[in-house]
């Protein structure tokens, strides 16, 4: 199989030990994936792929819900800071008192807790009740998770081994649904959200029509980041200038050409052991991606 030929290539050069990947053929509603580390079910933390699966989703499911301020919020266009560190009780004061500002592109955690916030304001839900209909049973939040699942490693907090718990320590501070991350998942579980979110919406085409009319303001459309330069995108060489994705810290990546219908996913653990070592990790993301547009 081309993806197993592909991982036992390129994963043997990473300093972690668990990995999944996928290939998803939205023309025909199938994924063929692999995996590393464990035979079982392995459930990793998708870090800021949340923002796709809770946002990025609610909008191709609610459109309605997003005003001119809710897409300037959902693109990192509303000038927003980036990142700031809060406290479980005092977060939602924080996040709104910032205004929203027609801005140049900043990639920002505090936007992505911000849209939550407006959207659920307007549509009197809670978040997860508007994003959820389309989610695999292996797609959960991590306080959700039972202990016997098999969760790798992402690093350390406080001199403890971070196992089934959310990396990010905002996250893990609140304690709470949140849009920036939070969400673990198979590979299987991803894989069949996104083609549930095709089937329902349709919003590989969405996203394709917005790319083709013009109506991309930024990097990032509709919560997606997108491609600048097909030769050193981390969705890999190979893919059109109308590929969408996203990425998560924890070395997690989505990446679909909607040209192709054609998708990809990665999981992996990469935080384990050296999160600042990026190199191996990412040549992992453009080894992938480029055999799958090049040999799918």
């Amino acid at each position: 199989m081309i993806l197993d030929q592909a991982i036992d290539e390129l994963f043997p050069a990473c300093q972690f030990d668990h990995m999944a990947a996928s290939v998803i053929n939205f023309k025909d509603g199938s994924f063929e994936s692999t995996q590393r580390g464990y035979q079982g079910d392995i459930w990793f933390d998708l870090a800021s792929l949340t923002k796709v699966l809770t946002l990025a989703n609610t909008y191709h499911q609610h459109p309605e819900l997003f005003g001119e301020d809710e897409i300037l919020l959902l693109e990192h266009r509303a000038g927003l800071p980036s990142w700031g560190r809060f406290s479980q009780s005092g977060w939602r004061e924080t996040v709104t008192k910032f205004s929203i500002v027609d801005s140049p592109y900043l990639y920002s955690d505090i936007s992505a807790l911000r849209t939550m916030i407006e959207i659920e304001n307007k549509s009197g839900k809670k978040l997860r009740e508007l994003c959820s209909p389309t989610w695999s049973d292996e797609l959960m939040h991590w306080q959700d998770l039972p202990e016997y699942y098999h969760c790798p490693e992402t690093g350390f907090r406080r001199k403890k081994v971070i196992r089934g718990q959310v990396h990010d320590d905002n996250a893990y501070v609140i304690g709470e649904f949140l849009s920036h991350a939070g969400l673990f998942g198979t590979i299987k579980g991803v894989s069949q959200t996104l083609l549930n979110l095709d089937g329902k919406t349709g919003f590989i085409e969405h996203i394709k029509k917005l790319f083709d009319t013009g109506k991309k303001s930024g990097r990032f459309l509709r919560g997606w980041d997108t491609v600048d330069s097909p030769d050193t995108t981390l969705a890999g060489p190979g893919c059109s200038l109308n590929t969408f994705g996203h990425t998560g810290f924890t070395g997690t990546s989505i990446w679909i050409d909607a040209n192709k219908s054609l998708g990809w996913v990665l999981l992996t653990n990469s935080t384990q052991n050296y999160w600042y070592h990026r190199k191996a990790l990412n040549d992992l993301r453009r080894g992938l991606g480029s055999i799958v547009w090049k040999q799918y």
